[in-house]
């Protein structure tokens, strides 16, 4: 009896760890480029252009909560009527990625303690910046993930084309429910609803 509980037990642990994996007919997870083709994708950690100068995600896809994603598209659909649009630098972050991030820099000034997550870990908050028909980036004072005081929102010291390009990137995120942080001008999370950490995995294929 006592073999039996043992065996059932080891299968539990197996099952219960396995590592899931967004699949292509997820309802709860929706892939931006899928909803909107026209959105541009650069998602700098997927690459060697970061702060880091390291690759750290194993695939560039930009997967949100579905709810999330779907007003991301709204937020593009509204920028596109002033001929305008969205650059996705970073969408949801699996919490393995979140400590690839940590254990390369272990400063929470800089990247959120896996232990506790971030919103980026839920799926639910965006790093992004607004781009021309052209898909050039509008000015905003600062590269992404420049962590200097002139990346913060209450930093006035810039030309007022910046603080107009800010402005219209903060008012329209705002206008569908997204909320900006002090420090980071790129970075907003979704806060009609609440979501819980994740540990998902992206489909990269």
């Amino acid at each position: 009896m006592r073999s039996l509980h043992f065996f059932f037990l080891i299968i539990f642990s197996t099952t219960a760890f396995a590592q899931k994996y967004i699949t292509a007919d997820s309802k709860e997870w929706l892939d931006i480029q899928a909803l909107d083709s026209t959105i541009v994708i650069d998602i700098r950690y997927a690459t060697t252009n970061n702060f880091m100068k390291e690759k750290v995600y194993d695939c560039d896809r930009c997967y949100l909560r579905a709810e999330v994603a779907k007003a991301i598209v709204k937020i593009h659909q509204e920028l596109q009527k002033q001929g305008l649009g969205l650059k996705m630098f970073d969408c949801y972050r699996p919490r393995p990625y979140q400590w690839r991030l940590w254990n390369k820099v272990p400063n929470p000034n800089y990247v959120a303690d896996p232990r506790k997550g971030s919103m980026h870990n839920r799926g639910s908050a965006v790093d992004l910046t607004i781009v021309d028909v052209k898909g050039k980036e509008l000015d905003m004072g600062t590269e992404y993930d420049y962590f200097g005081k002139e990346g913060h929102h209450d930093y006035t010291n810039l030309p007022k084309e910046v603080l107009k390009n800010r402005a219209l990137l903060k008012k329209t995120m705002g206008d569908f429910g997204f909320q900006w942080i002090r420090t980071e001008w790129w970075h907003y999370s979704y806060k009609p609803k609440s979501y819980p950490l994740s540990e998902v995995l992206w489909t990269c294929n």
